[in-house]
């Protein structure tokens, strides 16, 4: 007995999972077009932009910082690639390269005040958020960007598999995670964010700038967002200067039911992806049972609640 609990993963890691399980048992249970994989697919196509953005902040939490700005960084790299194709006639690369980059200066921007200028993650990114959200309506005009080239919206196509259409941008959000779950797991500089998510002091004692580390977080996570930027176009079909004001709190939601310590060091990024598939269930399965969006509020916020009291448990118990 004592050789299967030491092959058993822990349960921080399973919980997300078995929460998954149980919400799709239930929600199964309730509507019987809630198994159909047309509703699975239209599930992931729902997650697939703030999914992206939760990769981001997963590595700044794993680092125990937060970025409270990524939603409206997200919506200013949408209006970025959408005028810059539709005001100078810039072909859809260049466009889109131009937003990410948009997006990818402002992490860089977040991290130079978290590492040059000492300053706290919540703060500095709570005063870029409403910096994005200015620069965002000033340069829109606070117009939605209708004129979008195909090549910016070819993400947002289908392909079938039996007689259920997947979008490509799904599809790019799932590499996505799988990549950033390598770099996590097989390479030293995802080993060292962990470890400066547990002790700075102990990781700089050992010869690791921690400065560096968390500067190369900031911007990775400063590029997740333009490519979500990417999808939320691709979904749309325009560039929204709206978008992004409840997707910073929608992300560090997927992230904590994902297991992620807010604490720093501990958590595993295929664990966001679950956690942002219940965020997904938790409404779609409300919605096929005709529960006001107001409840569907209610119920996440909960959902957080439990899973912060959780990861504070479980610190204690390995105390």
């Amino acid at each position: 007995m004592n050789a299967i609990k030491a092959k058993l993963p822990p349960m921080g890691t399973l919980g997300p999972f078995i929460a998954l399980l149980g919400a799709c048992l239930f929600f199964a249970s309730q509507s019987d077009r809630f198994l159909s994989l047309q509703n699975f697919s239209l599930i992931l196509q729902q997650v697939m932009v703030v999914g992206t953005i939760a990769i981001g902040q997963t590595l700044i939490i794993l680092t125990a910082g937060i970025d409270l700005s990524c939603g409206m960084i997200m919506a200013l790299g949408s209006i970025v690639m959408t005028k810059m194709g539709a005001d100078f006639g810039l072909s859809a690369p260049v466009a889109i390269a131009l937003g990410i980059a948009a997006t990818t200066l402002f992490g860089l921007v977040n991290g130079l005040l978290v590492t040059k200028a000492k300053l706290p993650p919540f703060i500095v990114t709570l005063g870029t958020l409403n910096i994005a959200f200015a620069i965002t309506q000033l340069y829109s005009g606070s117009q939605t960007v209708t004129d979008v080239s195909e090549g910016m919206t070819w993400l947002g196509n289908s392909f079938r598999i039996g007689q259920t259409n997947i979008l490509y941008g799904v599809v790019l959000m799932l590499v996505l995670y799988l990549i950033t779950w390598l770099f996590l797991r097989e390479t030293a500089p995802g080993r060292h964010i962990y470890a400066v998510g547990n002790s700075p002091e102990a990781t700089r004692l050992t010869g690791i700038s921690t400065d560096k580390v968390l500067l190369g977080v900031y911007v990775l996570a400063g590029m997740f967002y333009g490519l979500a930027s990417l999808l939320s176009v691709a979904r749309i079909g325009a560039g929204d200067p709206n978008a992004g004001q409840t997707e910073n709190l929608d992300a560090i939601t997927a992230v904590v039911l994902g297991g992620t310590s807010l604490f720093g060091g501990r958590g595993i990024i295929l664990g966001t992806l679950v956690g942002a598939l219940i965020v997904g269930v938790f409404r779609n399965g409300l919605t096929l049972m005709g529960v006001s969006s107001v409840y569907q509020i209610l119920v996440t916020g909960v959902l957080v609640i439990l899973a912060v009291l959780t990861d504070q448990m479980s610190r204690k118990g390995v105390r």
